[in-house]
């Protein structure tokens, strides 16, 4: 299966019917890639797929968020999908993997907790990210990447005051998931 095809049946199977936002989000995706086959890659102008993930320590209650050396925002991890990634939740965790610096981060099971479509300058316009939780291993420590200004762990209540509106709702999505008992 190419990772077209993966994302397709993710955006089919994802929950949204709690959330009419997210939905139309989901709905935004799906129309995105049928019209544009190459909507997975950076090169499509119109817009393309993004997979992130918001590293989570629920034991400690808090997230990692990284200071984004371009947009120079408190962000999750995540960027965009590349050749050798399988599926979306590869991306998500290659992602996570190499700007967090952490080892054995596992997503939870389900498939993604959001969807966040968002602006970016041309010659793309448009980032449709698929938004995933991972769970990292008691005792990680982190290491900054070329991509990031800084990493550091926030307290769920601390979020709002660091990110903007987006990163907030993804926290809350994750914090649901894993009180809805979503696992690794």
């Amino acid at each position: 299966m190419s990772l077209y095809d993966d994302a397709v049946l993710v955006l089919k199977k994802y929950e949204s019917s709690a959330d009419p936002d997210q939905e139309q989000l989901r709905q935004v995706y799906l129309d995105h890639l049928s019209r544009h086959p190459d909507g997975m890659w950076k090169a499509c102008a119109a817009g393309h797929l993004t997979a992130s993930a918001l590293v989570v320590d629920p034991e400690r209650g808090r997230v990692l968020l990284t200071l984004h050396r371009k947009l120079q925002m408190w962000l999750q991890m995540g960027g965009h999908c590349e050749p050798e990634d399988d599926t979306l939740a590869a991306a998500a965790l290659r992602e996570a993997t190499e700007e967090s610096g952490i080892s054995g981060l596992t997503l939870l099971s389900g498939g993604p907790v959001a969807l966040d479509r968002h602006a970016i300058p041309a010659p793309c316009h448009w980032h449709l990210d698929v938004q995933y939780a991972a769970l990292a291993p008691s005792g990680a420590t982190e290491q900054i990447s070329d991509e990031s200004l800084d990493l550091h762990w926030f307290a769920y209540d601390e979020v709002a005051e660091v990110a903007d509106a987006s990163v907030v709702r993804l926290v809350a999505r994750a914090r649901a998931a894993l009180e809805d008992g979503r696992q690794p």
